[in-house]
């Protein structure tokens, strides 16, 4: 490197500062020469044990370290907080940005010229993603990968899908609760993360589609042995994008994103994606809108064959061909001259790329959906939007009229779903407020909710759902979600009553509130906004956490600060 590199200011030179802080890294029984000028690699390692889906991390790190060293560079692993999204309460998007505030002021603060990435459970991918994008250093991410598939009683079980879809059938009495626990074990049967196309999988192929990964990242599952080569040539990839100075922002471009989005709506992607990339994009100082999604997703369809919107699982999805299968698919509706972390062109990658199974990744002229992507939904009962996903929804509730049956908390709804007395059929739609970034805090995935249990019984399985919260990637349904603004700041869903008629109309992307606009100005001057902790992380989410249409970050974290080094204190 011909000019100073950034860890040589703490490691270069005779002065006493240089002296502490190599001294002090040399009791690990380094030898002088890891201190020579050779690329410093930070590796970002969100290995948890309370994060299911990152807990085999630390035999992961072993081979990315063994890369960097092979390309010559010198690896110094680092723990941030790890968004755990089964076991973390009240929910791991609760503390999405204090994981990415921390990955920031991680990176900015300590002697790397690179960093590598260690993501997989859903939120511990955008996190990272967003706290090395405000920095802006030469950086590269791996994914953990898929479990395998999940095996019950001779066929397959979907993390997080087939809960949903087990959970309901309990509740209609259509199998025993025996049976539903038993399953538990054959769903989640070896390390790594959901094998649904569910929003960590979804993470994973997103980050490839954007460039920031090496081509087949997204579907290797965690134990095959492809996934530790990958880890290898991650580091030692990492190594030579410092010499190349290749950063985030050379590949995040808006470009860049709009792959991403159509990619995602060929894979039938996870809604919170929606949430992840507007809030990354603003990270990267990206210009990127909500209607984003809508315009660059609308016309793609969606071939992946994999649940939630089809049959197949992540397993069987790495086989096929994975991501760039996908891309090759739809490669004439992406701009293929995009630099990748790999130091080539999308295009370069996708050279001799095949789709080894034709009924996992479809083709073309036989797609899962025809018009895939996510939707965006706009009218007076969500001014500034809100999203749904057709593959997984249900076509006959695509263009809908019915009576608002409204629910102003999750515990109120826990409390009257299952009530005999409940003013629900198969018309009604079913409104959930006060879920949002604000109102829970922390937007849980609760949107997707659970339909009465003297509907399940008629045999019942969907029902138009509207909310400004989210649901998991790997749930399905016909579900309106991230609704903005949300009820806590005063947004319309907040004035829905029941007996109310709504109407939805997917293709027309509009969501309309049938009440006029008196009797909503009657409502809204009766309406106070809930009282918000000041005290704690939850005060602070509260205050400065933005609306879902601007990806729920905080206001003060949007932009990159740079990499600039501070002035040491001694």
């Amino acid at each position: 490197m011909s000019k100073k590199s950034r860890s040589q200011q703490w490691f270069g030179g005779d002065s006493m500062n240089a002296f502490i802080h190599r001294s002090w890294m040399k009791n690990g029984g380094l030898p002088d020469d890891m201190f020579d000028g050779r690329p410093v690699i930070g590796i970002c390692n969100t290995f948890s044990e309370f994060t299911p889906c990152n807990a085999h991390f630390r035999g992961l790190v072993e081979h990315i370290k063994a890369g960097v060293l092979d390309a010559g560079g010198f690896p110094l692993e680092f723990p941030v907080f790890s968004c755990g999204e089964s076991i973390l309460r009240p929910g791991a998007m609760l503390f999405r940005n204090l994981a990415a505030m921390d990955a920031e002021e991680a990176i900015r603060a300590n002697p790397m010229d690179g960093v590598i990435l260690m993501a997989g459970c859903d939120k511990t991918t955008p996190s990272l993603l967003m706290g090395a994008a405000s920095v802006d250093l030469p950086s590269i991410l791996i994914s953990g990968g898929p479990m395998l598939n999940g095996r019950h009683r001779g066929g397959i079980l979907g993390s997080g899908t087939d809960i949903w879809r087990l959970s309901e059938e309990v509740r209609a009495g259509v199998i025993s609760r025996e049976e539903f626990v038993a399953a538990e074990s054959g769903m989640s049967r070896s390390p790594g993360h959901c094998t649904t196309m569910g929003t960590a999988s979804t993470m994973a192929s997103m980050s490839e589609a954007l460039g920031v990964t090496l081509p087949g990242n997204a579907a290797y599952p965690a134990v095959d042995a492809r996934r530790a080569k990958l880890a290898r040539l991650t580091g030692r990839r990492a190594v030579e994008m410092v010499k190349e100075d290749l950063r985030l922002s050379h590949l995040l471009t808006r470009q860049a994103f709009i792959n991403a989005i159509r990619v995602n709506a060929a894979l039938g992607g996870s809604t919170n994606a929606v949430l992840h990339l507007l809030a990354l994009a603003g990270r990267m100082e990206v210009e990127l809108t909500l209607q984003d999604w809508d315009d660059a997703g609308r016309s793609v369809p969606t071939l992946a064959n994999v649940m939630p919107s089809g049959k197949y699982l992540m397993e069987e999805f790495c086989y096929a061909g994975g991501v760039p299968a996908v891309q090759s698919e739809i490669r004439d509706l992406l701009d293929l001259s995009v630099m990748t972390a790999s130091g080539k062109t999308l295009g370069e990658n996708l050279e001799g790329v095949e789709n080894f199974n034709t009924d996992v990744i479809r083709t073309r002229d036989n797609p899962i959906v025809e018009n895939g992507g996510i939707v965006v939904l706009r009218g007076n009962l969500v001014p500034d939007g809100a999203v749904i996903k057709p593959s997984a929804a249900t076509p006959a509730l695509m263009k809908h009229r019915g009576k608002a049956v409204v629910f102003t908390s999750m515990q109120d709804y826990k409390a009257r779903i299952d009530d005999p007395d409940l003013e629900v059929d198969e018309n009604s739609i079913l409104v959930l407020q006060n879920c949002g970034p604000k109102g829970f805090p922390g937007m849980p995935e609760v949107g997707n909710m659970g339909l009465p249990r003297k509907l399940l019984k008629k045999g019942i399985r969907d029902l138009v759902r509207i909310s400004d919260a989210r649901m998991s990637g790997t749930a399905f349904g016909t579900v309106v979600l991230h609704a903005a603004p949300e009820a806590a700041v005063g947004g319309p869903i907040v004035l829905v009553r029941d007996g109310d008629i709504i109407e939805l109309d997917v293709e027309g992307r509009r969501l309309h509130l049938d009440v006029d606009e008196a009797e909503l100005e009657r409502r809204r001057m009766d309406w106070s906004p809930p009282h918000a902790p000041e005290t704690g992380y939850k005060g602070l989410y509260i205050r400065h956490v933005m609306q879902a249409d601007k990806g729920a970050d905080f206001d003060f974290l949007v932009g990159c600060r740079g990499s600039e080094v501070a002035e040491d204190s001694h």
